[in-house]
């Protein structure tokens, strides 16, 4: 009774596409076939070189050398080539397993049809099969190849990067090899007192600061939604209009804008407050008078996303509820505590969460503002208003520390991650989608 199935998936398993060819299904057999006979001859031409240079990360470096009177550059190993070039193998012999695996249950699904006495598709009518009723799946199937080799392959490597020690000035290819190290990079962050001092130091100010940017751009643009849609307020498309205004400039020239008008000698804000006698501070060169301005610039350009989607989340509470509570004697502070405040915060509690992960990350308006000055002197690499993002692109783009950059990515990503799921579990959205299903 079992007979085809169990011998289509048996010759699947021995060569893909035999399985196929048993089920007379010569086109797509033939096929599959052809395909294993390719993967099979790349995976014997370069799997072997490439596992060894993913474990060793080479062992000639590059030399010059006495050629009669003139030095020549002998070629040596590429320490990252190897492990980009080994992650890309493994990375292709992976999705090729995954398709050999299809291969051996579609083997069995068309024996087990032939069991059950039905007749097996032909080429022609396979690909029919797949253009009506598969097409979503092929369709996903390119962009998911390319996540693989653009997205998750490059976050492999990033990992991978911390732990080894690839880093300048000693440790850069193909002058000098890379070699694994372990967690020598994780201990020496955390127990190295230089590198601790800035790592605790910067991670200190990336919670103030992503709580603060966070709590002021929500609340303010809390603030303005409700003045704006209060009772007798004329005009408010244009009050609206006016308001989203920051957002829909590009950040890069309002940051900009923002820098020289802060800026402490020539700066326009200090001009004016000279007419009135009054010496403005360093904005951008005192360190906390630079973190303060920074949280004002970043609430000036943040608050106008939170004060639109609040406006549109006040405009769906049913005004009963209100007419309700005003009956009840309640008062304006109680009816926003007990139906604005609620009712806002059920809607916007998951897209509060990202925009606290994306001010954890905000790499612009440090960047932008204070390129992480003032400069301080106990600090590796890093500023007074350096947070982990900005300080890793330092350690990385700027100075070469690449094994340290990526620990300080890996550690984000971890903080990130559990951060956002534990409070987007929390919420009552979570909590009722979660009793619901």
């Amino acid at each position: 009774m079992n007979k085809h199935r169990r011998t289509a998936a048996l010759l699947s398993v021995l060569f893909m596409g035999l399985g196929q060819i048993y089920n007379r299904q010569w086109i797509k057999g033939s096929l599959l076939l052809l395909l294993y006979g390719g993967a099979l001859y790349y995976a014997i031409t370069r799997l072997g070189d490439a596992l060894w240079g993913l474990f060793t990360l080479g062992e000639q470096k590059q030399e010059m050398k006495l050629v009669g009177r003139v030095y020549e550059i002998v070629p040596g190993d590429h320490s990252i080539y190897l492990m980009v070039e080994g992650l890309i193998v493994i990375m292709t012999i992976v999705l090729f397993i995954f398709l050999y695996v299809f291969n051996i249950r579609d083997a069995y699904q068309i024996g087990k049809l032939r069991d059950e006495h039905g007749k097996p598709n032909t080429f022609r009518e396979s690909l029919r099969f797949i253009s009506e009723k598969k097409f979503p799946y092929l369709i996903i199937t390119l962009p998911l190849i390319f996540v693989a080799f653009f997205t998750v392959l490059p976050l492999i490597f990033s990992i991978l990067i911390a732990f080894t020690n690839y880093s300048s000035p000693k440790y850069l290819p193909p002058a000098n090899l890379v070699s694994w190290t372990g967690l020598e990079a994780f201990i020496d962050l955390f127990t190295l007192s230089t590198w601790s001092k800035t790592f605790f130091g910067v991670f200190s100010w990336t919670i103030v600061w992503t709580i603060l940017s966070t709590i002021t751009t929500f609340f303010g643009g809390f603030a303005v939604a409700l003045l704006v849609q209060q009772k007798g307020i004329r005009f408010k498309s244009f009050w609206r209009t006016i308001y989203m205004l920051p957002f829909a400039i590009p950040g890069f020239v309002s940051l900009l804008v923002m820098r020289n008008m802060f800026n402490s000698q020539f700066g326009p804000i200090n001009q004016y407050l000279k007419w009135f006698g009054i010496n403005g501070p360093d904005w951008l060169s005192d360190p906390t008078w630079a973190k303060a301005t920074i949280i004002m610039v970043n609430m000036w350009l943040g608050f106008p996303v939170s004060m639109l989607l609040i406006i549109g989340i006040l405009t769906t509470i049913p005004r009963d509820l209100y007419e309700a509570a005003e009956v009840d004697g309640a008062s304006a502070f109680q009816k926003f505590r007990k139906i604005t405040f609620p009712s806002v915060m059920f809607a916007l509690a998951p897209i509060l969460i990202g925009q606290f992960a994306g001010n954890f990350n905000n790499f612009n308006v440090i960047y932008l503002m204070t390129n992480g000055n003032p400069a301080n002197s106990e600090y590796q690499f890093a500023g007074h208003t350096d947070i982990l993002i900005t300080w890793l692109y330092n350690l990385s783009i700027n100075n070469g520390k690449y094994s340290t950059a990526s620990v300080v990515s890996i550690l984000i990503f971890i903080m990130l991650a559990f951060v956002s799921l534990w409070n987007f579990r929390r919420t009552r959205m979570f909590k009722e989608e979660e009793l619901y299903r």
